[in-house]
């Protein structure tokens, strides 16, 4: 009977939840995978809940039953006492161990999948500096320079945008002039730390066409939640449309901008003067 009700109240709470929070309930709060890189995380996450979920069921009935075998039924008897249990104790030290070494597998397996570096069809240049992201493109339009870049440099009040284009393995390439940042975007479930005085590096595939939220996920100072940027997956043929409105627009650069001293990265964090101040 308590079953029926605790069945019976959750169809109810699922019932009124919205056709996103039941996408959320059956992907275990991860986003879809936008990258054909991403399958293999989701599927680590997904199957790493599996196995908590077993072991959490095994340890609550094996709980359940001691506490309900073994209860104390009158007062003045008092339930067997066992000191050791070697066999138990024998399940107790090899279950956690095989448990760690399949964990163990499977992590590396789908690191080694996901950091697997083939030859990109393009190349990107990512600089996380204090407080936005500098994107460098490598142009080749007509009048271009076959090594130069064209770029975008975000502020702390300009949210910028990654632009990538949909079918082709990207690489990127991150770097950062000053402090550890992060780079996260949460649709391709997959993210690395930008490092001072090297580059980090790894591939995706994007796979679906949208707008995507990326974000800094390291604390790399006062502005560090200004870290924003978005991420539009588009068409070839827009891509590089985009370039062009960026080589238009003078954003272009015989090397990757790298921010901080060469590009205004962090406009809008002054502190407006007072009047009267010298």
């Amino acid at each position: 009977m308590g079953m029926a009700a605790v069945l019976a109240v959750t169809l109810v709470f699922l019932s009124a939840c919205s056709a996103e929070t039941e996408r959320q309930f059956r992907s275990l709060a991860m986003p879809e995978p936008a990258t054909e890189q991403a399958p293999a995380i989701y599927d680590l996450w997904r199957y790493a809940w599996v196995a908590a979920i077993a072991v959490g069921i095994v340890t609550w009935g094996l709980i359940a039953w001691v506490v309900i075998r073994y209860r104390r039924r009158s007062n003045d008897e008092v339930p067997v006492q066992t000191r050791y249990n070697l066999p138990l104790e024998i399940f107790y030290t090899v279950a956690p161990i095989m448990m760690v070494i399949v964990f163990f597998y499977w992590t590396l397996t789908v690191q080694n999948e996901v950091l697997d570096e083939e030859e990109p069809d393009r190349t990107l240049e990512i600089v996380g500096q204090q407080w936005s992201w500098t994107f460098n493109y490598p142009y080749t339009g007509d009048d271009a320079d076959p090594d130069s870049y064209v770029y975008y440099s975000g502020t702390a009040s300009d949210i910028p945008t990654l632009v990538l284009p949909e079918g082709e393995r990207i690489q990127f390439n991150l770097q950062s002039p000053d402090v550890i940042h992060g780079f996260w975007v949460p649709g391709f479930l997959m993210k690395m730390d930008v490092i001072p005085g090297r580059t980090n590096s790894f591939q995706v595939t994007p796979n679906m066409e949208g707008t995507f939220k990326g974000k800094c996920t390291e604390f790399c100072g006062v502005s560090h939640s200004r870290m924003l940027f978005n991420v539009d997956v588009v068409s070839p043929e827009e891509y590089e449309a985009y370039l062009d409105d960026l080589a238009e627009a003078g954003n272009e650069s015989a090397e990757p901008v790298t921010g901080g001293a060469d590009a205004d990265t962090q406009a809008g964090l002054e502190e407006p003067e007072e009047e009267g101040t010298p």
